[in-house]
């Protein structure tokens, strides 16, 4: 199935499959809420219903094809991206290629020591005359520009004469990061053949830079080559469950979206390597009508630059393969929700590029989508909140729904949201090697159950949050655009309650309203509701290191890294790394975490 459709087959079967699944769960929305008639109310409720579904469809789909390619494919990687599956260890490295660290405000002893990682690595494998280190800053907090040239001056010492390390700081942050680039690529661009993109928590391993090296020296076609990136081993407890998530559901769905987009893949803006020459010459980032929020810079411009470089000619291609790509996630539910509002009002600019002359039709996709990701939110709030004030305006509530079809309409879409996960979990299941990777079948099955849990209750979060933003953006509220907060701290619950007391109001006001109006609807919203009730406490938890610790000593949540971590993985010296075989935490880090639990 996977290596005998072209590309172009896949994609109409693909289309055919999700917008299918589509009309499918459409009517039963419809059958579900027409017991006791159809009217306007009804119309709106499926509409909103309607705006959530292509995505909960495409990742269905994807999490499918991509289990079906696991299970039965020699080669997982080869039948989706041919061109990167295979590559000569051997070949020599002929090119030059610009390490480039991106930073704005960022620890510099943590940005020096993973730089100084992947370059010992490079120099191990005798191709360091190939590589030029540049550490590109934005920085502008007065401490922070002090200690940058300092430490990075120490760094370029030490590789002197080995591998150059350039460092460059601009005044001005024009473009934030994508203008970044554009200004290494007036300076240097034309020095290099490729680029390798990094954030300031990037890590990759020697072996990864130079398979992604090798494969675009060997296929000229390719513009920019994206590996997989997987989430370092962590003591915090929010990022533990949210990169085990990702790392269940990460492989299955990667693969299965590798089937369709093809040579459209997806850039996530860092741990990618670039062709510098089409580059620059076709993916020079407009700067759109009018001010911000959604004029001026291009905000989310990973995306944007693969779909330029794709009209250009050259492909896009994501290497779906785990391991030698790290990247760290945000530490709290507050910094994650910061992340995502930046992204969101990112994405909102996509509307003015949709119709940007001469793109791929699969081009155009993927910006509609990236925007419908966030709309979804909204879409699926009011849903909620119309459902629960038609409930309580009923008089007999049980006669507005079809319980059959209801059930029923539960059921597909819960598995359907939760089929990438489901699709990984099996394949490690099956496989006692990943299983062990794991920390074992009980504790795979203990964290994909502790999980799931987690992301009912994550869901309504995120959604008000979403809905707030979108709904500041016409009034000019804008995220803020700063430096991200990447160390482990603790969050108190006063903290919590003033960023998050939206949430918990909406819960409060929606439990008391179902149960002053139609208690026995009350059980059907709960899992909606106790995130939001929740928000404040599950943020404050959730930071905690020292609960993070404990869930590292007992397994749960743990990632490959953490069994069985490589030297670059052991360099970070994470405190989630456990002793081999022990089980418990080495005494040395045992130590209270950055906030002095």
């Amino acid at each position: 199935m996977h290596e005998s459709i072209d590309p172009m087959k896949r994609r109409i079967l693909f289309a055919i499959l999700v917008s299918v699944t589509i009309v499918a769960m459409t009517a039963l929305m419809v059958a579900t809420l027409s017991r006791g008639g159809y009217g306007l109310l009804d119309l709106v409720l499926t509409a909103c219903f309607l705006v959530t579904l292509p995505w909960t469809a495409i990742g269905f789909w994807n999490a499918v094809i991509g289990l079906v390619i696991m299970r039965t494919s020699p080669d997982p990687v080869r039948a989706v991206c041919p061109a990167a599956a295979v590559t000569d260890d051997e070949m020599p490295i002929a090119g030059s290629t610009a390490l480039l660290m991106c930073i704005r405000n960022e620890d510099a002893h943590a940005v020096c020591r993973n730089l100084d990682i992947m370059i010992g690595g490079l120099v191990e494998r005798g191709v360091a005359q190939q590589f030029h280190a540049y550490i590109l800053s934005d920085s502008s907090r007065g401490e922070v520009i002090d200690e940058e040239p300092r430490l990075i001056q120490g760094l370029s010492d030490r590789w002197r004469g080995i591998v150059p390390v350039t460092y460059r700081r601009r005044t001005e942050n024009d473009g934030f990061k994508a203008g970044n680039i554009r200004d290494f690529c007036d300076r240097w661009g034309g020095d290099h053949d490729f680029a390798l993109v990094l954030d300031a928590d990037s890590l990759l391993d020697a072996g990864t830079i130079l398979r992604l090296v090798r494969t675009m020296q060997r296929h000229p076609e390719i513009g920019i080559l994206q590996s997989l990136i997987v989430g370092a081993p962590t003591v915090s407890p929010f990022a533990r469950v949210f990169q085990f998530g990702m790392r269940l559901g990460m492989q299955s769905y990667t693969l299965g979206s590798a089937w369709w987009q093809g040579d459209c893949g997806p850039y996530w803006g860092h741990n990618a390597l670039i062709r510098l020459r089409p580059f620059i010459e076709h993916c020079h980032l407009p700067k759109l009508p009018g001010g911000p929020p959604l004029g001026g810079w291009i905000l989310s411009h990973d995306q944007v630059e693969a779909v330029l470089m794709r009209r250009a000619g050259f492909e896009v291609r994501v290497l779906p393969q785990e391991g030698g790509s790290w990247e760290e996630n945000p530490p709290t539910l507050l910094e994650f929700i910061r992340r995502d509002l930046r992204w969101c009002q990112g994405n909102m600019q996509y509307w003015r590029l949709l119709s940007m002359p001469g793109l791929q039709f699969v081009s155009r996709v993927q910006l509609a989508l990236a925007i419908l990701m966030f709309l979804g939110s909204p879409a699926w709030l009011l849903l909620m909140a119309l459902g629960m004030l038609r409930v309580g305006l009923a008089e007999d509530p049980m006669q507005l729904f079809d319980p059959d079809t209801g059930l029923a309409l539960f059921v597909a879409i819960m598995v359907m949201i939760f089929a990438p996960k489901i699709a990984t979990l099996v394949d490690v299941l099956i496989r006692t090697e990943r299983a062990q990777a794991f920390g074992g079948r009980a504790l795979v099955l203990i964290g994909f159950v502790g999980e799931v849990v987690f992301s009912a209750l994550l869901a309504p979060i995120m959604a008000l949050a979403h809905t707030r933003f979108l709904l500041g953006l016409p009034f000019g509220r804008a995220a803020v655009w700063s430096e991200q907060r990447r160390v482990s701290h603790r969050l108190s619950l006063a903290e919590s309650t003033r960023r998050l007391w939206p949430q918990t109001l909406f819960g409060i006001v929606a439990i008391a309203w179902l149960n002053a109006t139609a208690p026995a609807a009350l059980v059907g919203f709960l899992p909606f509701l106790t995130g939001m009730v929740l928000a404040a406490g599950i943020a404050s938890a959730t930071s905690s290191a020292r609960l993070g610790r404990l869930l590292a000593d007992a397994g749960i949540w743990r990632i490959p890294e953490e069994t069985n971590p490589s030297a670059e993985i052991l360099a970070i010296d994470s405190p989630a790394l456990h002793r081999a075989g022990s089980g418990t935490l080495p005494s040395r880090l045992l130590q209270e975490s950055e906030t002095g639990e």
